[in-house]
């Protein structure tokens, strides 16, 4: 197969050329000024030779500059979960915009956000309803842990290995075996410029392994532990039965605060894992999705964990502790969440994002089997995601191991000369309000046309 591969990136490649010779004299242009020609690092890891550039987008659709139209079930990596430009955020933008964009001070959609929030993600008991805003949630993930480690006065974060939380240093760590069966924490392959020793601030242990959670909890130098419901950036991972339970168990024993990030695993439901598996965390961190493509991110905190963080918190340093942000609760973003929260994102609209997710991973899943490949499926609400191994992992690991970055590549590109974007870091599918099953037949249909010319 590698040699069909190797054939197929080089057919794709030059039909992708071929057909985007505007999208080339943009890329050009841009690497005048810009690294790799992008904005953002992130973006030359788009399948082709140079980068898309987006002409217009809507719904959950987007036009390239060479006027070519594609089925996008990338949404930005989430960020676009809402579909492109709908129409409900839209008029808010607008309206705020004439209104005032930032102020550094509160408007009245303020107070709704934060109640609707608390609506959907206060956990099992509605305990989560301190909250705050900022701009990602990479931001929120990092001034959580702050508030953790200064109301439990402990300098460690437990994540679970290959997770991704952002840019928050502590999460780029990943375990290491040793010959001898021990495990060490290590940098993650790839993280640039790491402050620290990754080993000073952070623990890691495998995803699903609640032995290893427990040994490491016992030491009681742990003030927060950081995970999403389900791993999501290393490929679906799911929690197995009785995993959260012991979580939430093992966190009280050992007087450690539980961080939830669901800022991928809202896919799960309109109050994301926490609301639709009755979970119980100290915080909540939310992003992306919520702001309907307008920046913004948001945590949440107990009452208990509110008070323990903030007990010594002075009114004339409250500015300078390391935690907020200029622009974090501005005007616009709040009444784009607003709208998004009360017209788009909505109850109604998850069950048919769901059952688009379920034909999305029946419609691959079939060619799997057909085409005899060693690969799965795993569905989480709105998302779904193959990956190279024939049973899901169960944890990060595992989930790495089955990784290929050359075939990933391949299916990617083909999927885009046939007009669909998948998300590039992995093979996921996000639905949104505005996805069709014409979008995810469409989907079918390539991915139909790889694996026969892979298995020819």
């Amino acid at each position: 197969m590698r040699a069909r591969v190797a054939e197929g990136i080089a057919v794709e490649n030059a039909t992708y050329v071929a057909a985007h010779p505007r999208c080339a004299e943009l890329a050009a242009a841009g690497r005048e000024h810009m690294p790799g020609g992008v904005p953002m690092s992130w973006m030359v890891k788009w399948p082709g030779p140079f980068s898309l550039h987006v002409a217009e987008a809507h719904g959950a659709h987007f036009v390239c500059a060479d006027g070519i139209e594609h089925v996008d079930l990338c949404l930005g990596d989430t960020g676009a979960m809402c579909g492109h430009s709908p129409a409900p955020v839209v008029r808010a933008v607008r309206e705020q915009v004439a209104r005032g964009i930032t102020a550094m001070l509160p408007t009245a959609d303020a107070a709704v956000v934060a109640a609707e929030l608390t609506r959907r993600f206060g956990g099992a008991r509605g305990a989560v309803r301190r909250w705050q805003l900022t701009l990602t949630a990479t931001d929120a993930n990092r001034h959580v842990l702050r508030y953790a480690r200064a109301a439990t006065g402990r300098d460690k974060v437990l994540v679970f290995d290959w997770c991704y939380h952002g840019t928050v240093d502590e999460a780029f760590a990943t375990l290491e075996q040793g010959r001898d069966g021990t495990s060490r924490v290590v940098a993650r392959r790839g993280n640039i410029g790491p402050p620290v020793d990754p080993a000073a601030t952070t623990v890691v242990v495998p995803f699903n392994d609640v032995a290893a959670l427990a040994a490491a909890l016992a030491r009681r130098d742990v003030a927060a532990v950081l995970a999403e419901p389900a791993m999501t950036n290393i490929g679906i991972v799911l929690p197995e039965p009785g995993f959260h339970d012991a979580l939430r168990e093992l966190k009280r024993a050992h007087g450690t605060w539980l961080v939830l990030d669901e800022t991928h695993t809202l896919c799960a439901g309109p109050g994301g894992a926490v609301g639709a598996w009755d979970l119980d965390p100290d915080a909540v961190v939310v992003g992306k999705a919520i702001g309907g493509g307008i920046p913004i991110g948001a945590f949440g905190m107990t009452e208990a964990f509110t008070c323990a963080a903030t007990v010594e918190v002075e009114l004339e340093q409250v500015d300078v502790g390391g935690i907020g942000g200029t622009l974090a609760g501005n005007a616009l973003s709040l009444a784009a969440a607003r709208a998004t929260l009360e017209e788009v994102l909505v109850e109604e609209a998850f069950g048919p994002m769901t059952a688009l997710a379920a034909r999305w991973t029946a419609g691959v899943q079939d060619v799997i089997d057909s085409a005899h490949l060693p690969w799965h499926v795993t569905q989480l609400g709105a998302r779904a995601e193959y990956a190279f191994s024939p049973a899901p992992p169960r944890d990060g690991a595992q989930a790495a191991a089955a990784d290929d970055f050359e075939l990933q590549q391949y299916l990617h590109l083909q999927a885009v000369t046939h007009g669909v974007l998948l998300t590039p870091f992995h093979n996921m599918a996000l639905m949104s309000p505005a996805t069709s099953e014409a979008d995810v037949d469409a989907h079918t249909e390539a991915f139909t046309q790889a694996a026969g010319f892979l298995t020819s």
